[in-house]
């Protein structure tokens, strides 16, 4: 693993960067960041002892600095990566630094359009519960994890989730190579669903030799082909209950909290993964029994207006219905609002008639303007507002209303909330911060 004395993280906030950060301050390094904004994350971080400083300026690199790590989304021009190269500093963005730690132990990786993170805190709950002791980054903060999206295992194995976009994955050259599921999205990077489907092919054929693939027996929109070892897992007989759900992997009855199919085949995956190591049925039961969900999927934030308030990470067509979908089987006669807030433009735009039909099934549903993504250059030509004139044109919600900012969302719904409800703010973007600030 790459060591350093003193660490200078460029888009110290990101949830993947972040963990970094923590990595580094595990392993007894002075540790410096910057970002535009300050979240919750960095309050987090700046509790445990990182010097943060907001904005990018030439002055935030520590003169005694020897490892730059950037988030993607910071672009060359920025000053500090410019300082960071005319020092002769060793730079490498986060999926590149991911890449080297995937070199020096045996890797997990998972990857897929939907269900990334989840499934990575699954297969790291699992090997805990085996005692392996995992080094685990995930994309997601999971609860009871002192470090939050950060466990610091001494094992041999490292957990990571391995996110597509930007054909970022292709810097890990994982043992098991875990593929959630594939679809379209990302079409600001990527040109078509033949384009996705290629670049995972190309990942695929860098799994480390006698590796794996797990793989989703019930997705077939990209034929997959690697000359490893292909390991399809799949959910059957599965049964929704007041506690959760029941279903069956490979003959063996598995019990899980949180609800949705999509959860049923994320524990799967899990399982699937887990037994090809050698982890036995009974700790992989125990560890999903024991999984209680992470940050911002289904997670319930708390009580307002006798509403039970969640926040969902859910921002792609498929995940919002299945989403809905698990809200409604684990609440079937519960009224259920939805504060929708679209994550880039891009996938806004290309995806537009998928997101219309996506929320059929709520009550209720508040749209709130596209949440622009930092350091993406986007153009101005789709709004919030066009999806809602084309779900109200459906006629198939009750009440569809377009939220032209996060004050708006607030005064709707004090208006229309009503004791009993089920209150969903589901996006990628900041929209968890409304659910938070009303509890």
């Amino acid at each position: 693993m790459i060591q350093a004395k003193n660490v200078h993280i460029i888009g110290l906030g990101g949830i993947g960067t972040s963990a970094v950060a923590r990595l580094f301050l595990e392993q007894g390094a002075k540790v410096s960041g910057s970002d535009m904004h300050v979240n919750s994350i960095i309050e987090d971080l700046k509790r445990e002892g990182v010097d943060f400083r907001l904005g990018h300026f030439a002055e935030n690199i520590p003169r005694e600095c020897d490892l730059v790590i950037y988030s993607r989304a910071i672009p060359a021009t920025c000053v500090e990566r410019q300082v960071a190269s005319e020092q002769g500093i060793t730079e490498m963005s986060y999926p590149e630094f991911l890449g080297e730690i995937a070199k020096t132990k045996k890797t997990i990786a998972v990857s897929g359009t939907n269900g990334k993170s989840t499934t990575t805190a699954m297969i790291a709950s699992i090997l805990i519960e085996a005692g392996l002791d995992p080094l685990v980054i995930v994309g997601t903060q999971v609860p009871g994890w002192p470090k939050h999206n950060l466990y610091a295992g001494k094992g041999e194995w490292f957990v990571v989730e391995a996110c597509e976009h930007l054909a970022s994955f292709l810097n890990i050259k994982p043992d098991i190579a875990v593929i959630t599921n594939i679809t379209e999205d990302h079409l600001d990077y990527y040109r078509d669903l033949d384009h996705i489907c290629e670049t995972f092919n190309k990942w695929l054929q860098g799994v480390k030799p006698g590796g794996v693939c797990v793989v989703n027996a019930g997705h077939d929109h990209c034929e997959l082909q690697t000359t490893a070892e292909m390991i399809k897992f799949e959910v059957q007989d599965r049964k929704v209950e007041k506690t959760g759900q029941k279903f069956i992997v490979e003959d063996e009855v598995y019990d899980l909290l949180i609800p949705g199919e999509f959860n049923a085949e994320n524990g799967a995956a899990a399982i699937m993964t887990a037994k090809h190591i050698g982890v036995s049925s009974e700790v992989c039961a125990q560890a999903l029994k024991n999984f209680k969900g992470t940050w911002r999927r289904f997670e319930r934030v708390g009580l307002w207006k006798g509403a039970d308030i969640y926040s969902d990470y859910a921002h792609h067509p498929d995940a919002i219905e299945g989403t809905i979908e698990a809200f409604k089987e684990a609440f079937p006669k519960r009224r259920l609002l939805v504060v929708f807030e679209p994550h880039q433009r891009s996938r806004t735009k290309e995806l537009f008639e998928e997101f219309v039909g996506a929320f059929d099934g709520v009550d209720e549903l508040v749209m709130a303007e596209i949440y622009e993504v930092e350091g993406r250059n986007e153009s101005d030509d789709i709004s919030s507002q066009q999806l809602v004139d084309r779900i109200k044109d459906r006629d198939v919600i009750e009440n569809v209303f377009f939220a032209s900012d996060y004050n708006a969302i607030e005064d709707y719904l004090r208006d229309h909330i009503r004791p009993g409800d089920l209150l969903i703010f589901m996006g990628a973007g900041t929209i968890d911060n409304i659910a938070r600030k009303l509890v």
